[in-house]
This record gives structure tokens, C-alpha cells and sequence, in this order.
């Protein structure tokens, strides 16, 4: 690769790392590509090289975090065993939650780009998405296009989401919930999930 080719990609990675540093110190509301320039040291021009505006580089950085969940998900390798398979990718989630909080709160708690100027950035986000489906539809038996396998996603997600939010607060602490029951909550809670789907 040339010096020049090599600089190019330089700027575009450069960018985006930044990006993800200037969320995390002021906010996605302090992202702008003349804040990226000016860290960076380069022109207020150069990232527009790149990224014709703010929106095209939140949405990179949105689908690096997608990724990122996606390959997460991921590393757990199916077994002959779906309902055991679900709780996996449940503690899996929460894991990711707990230990990659910035890219979590982008993915589900930011005001993201029009997904249909920036059809890329869903791409993985989808395919998280997909996963949980598949294992759904082995758990009750039905094609991973059918309707009630979206719906039991949905009631699936909305619940280990909520799980999620409410470990990034103290508000179980604040309850004065024992700590050995706090511990036992996500076991619990996916249990539970899996109890309440239907049976093959």
C-alpha cells in the first residue's frame, strides 16, 4: 500500500476512533466532524474526505459497535439444546451490557442516523437480531421467518433490555435487595424467560 493509500485509511480509522472518544468524554451531543478535525490536528476539511457529514460518521461508528455485539453474540457455538442455548445468548447480551456500556447505550439508547440513508449501519445490528430468531425457532420449532417467532424475539429482547438498563443503575441497591439475590436476578430472569415460551 502506498504512503498516500496508507494515509487515507489512517484519516478514515483515525476518525472514527476519535469519534468514539469525543462520545465518551462530552456526549454524542459534542460529536461534530470540525470537533473530530480539530483533536485530530488536521484541517476542518479533512474528514469530509471520508464522511460527508456527522450523520455518515456516527453511523460507522454505530455500525462498528453492531459488529462488534454481533461477533459477541456469536463466539457461543450452538448445541443440540436451543432452550439451554437461549440462556446463553441472554447472559451473553448482559455480559456485553456490563462490559462494553458506551457501545451498548449507542446501539439502544442514542438517537441514531435515518437507517434509510445509512441502510449499513443495521447491517450486524440485523444479523444480533437474526441470531436470537434462529435459536427462537429451534426452541419452538417453527420457521425463523414465521410472525410468532418475531414476536417471542421481541418479548425475548424487551426483557433482558430492561434487565440491562436497570444493572447500569443502583436501583436494585437502592431497593435494599440483598446481594445474593441481586447475583441470582439473571439466572432467574432467563429462566423464567424460557419457562414462559411455548413448548415444541
Amino acid at each position: 500500500m502506498s504512503e498516500a493509500a496508507r494515509s487515507h485509511v489512517d484519516l478514515r480509522e483515525a476518525c472514527v476512533d476519535e469519534a468514539m472518544r469525543i462520545i465518551r468524554d462530552v456526549g454524542i451531543e459534542g460529536l461534530s466532524l470540525r470537533e473530530v478535525a480539530r483533536r485530530l490536528g488536521v484541517s476542518h476539511q479533512a474528514p469530509y474526505r471520508h464522511y460527508p457529514s456527522r450523520d455518515h460518521l456516527l453511523a460507522e461508528v454505530v455500525d462498528r459497535c453492531f459488529r462488534g455485539f454481533d461477533a459477541f453474540l456469536a463466539e457461543v457455538a450452538a448445541t443440540d439444546d436451543p432452550r439451554a442455548d437461549l440462556q446463553t445468548m441472554g447472559m451473553r447480551y448482559l455480559e456485553f451490557a456490563r462490559t462494553h456500556p458506551l457501545e451498548y447505550r449507542l446501539m439502544f439508547g442514542a438517537r441514531l442516523p435515518d437507517p434509510g440513508q445509512h441502510p449499513k449501519m443495521m447491517e450486524k445490528g440485523c444479523g444480533a437480531f437474526d441470531q436470537l430468531r434462529g435459536c427462537l425457532a429451534r426452541v419452538i420449532d417453527a420457521p425463523v421467518e414465521a410472525p410468532a417467532v418475531t414476536l417471542e424475539a421481541m418479548f425475548v429482547w424487551s426483557t433482558i433490555h430492561g434487565l440491562a438498563s436497570i444493572y447500569e443503575t443502583e436501583a436494585m441497591a437502592g431497593l435494599g435487595i440483598d446481594g445474593a439475590v441481586q447475583r441470582a436476578v439473571s439466572e432467574h430472569v432467563l429462566q423464567r424467560i424460557g419457562d414462559a415460551l411455548p413448548l415444541k
